[in-house]
């Protein structure tokens, strides 16, 4: 179904503040034009249960459905840019969660 929306979770940690200013900088006109929607991050997430998740930030955005989730990070300007965050980040995981089909 297309019109169900997915959710990106990120965790990672900035080890080269420049290189990653660069891509919060070309981060959000991209993800705009893939109707993303950033929700929040938090760079001291609190765990109740389970194993902490690794020190650093957690980001998390959305997108309308998984095939623009899939187009924005496929898109070549987001992969140049993405260098940028490989450069200025250790990035523990950029997981797709797909959201829930509407009730009837």
């Amino acid at each position: 179904m297309s019109d169900i929306p997915v959710f990106i979770v990120v965790n990672l940690r900035v080890t080269e503040k420049d290189a990653y200013r660069t891509y919060e900088k070309g981060f959000f006109p991209i993800l705009k034009r893939y109707d993303g929607q950033f929700i929040t991050y938090d760079d001291n997430a609190h765990t109740f249960e389970g194993d902490e998740p690794r020190e650093g930030r957690m980001i998390i955005f959305q997108f309308p459905s998984e095939e623009q989730a899939k187009a924005w990070y496929a898109d070549e300007e987001y992969q140049a840019l993405s260098d940028h965050r490989r450069a200025g980040t250790k990035l523990e995981f950029l997981t797709m969660v797909r959201g829930l089909p509407p009730r009837s």
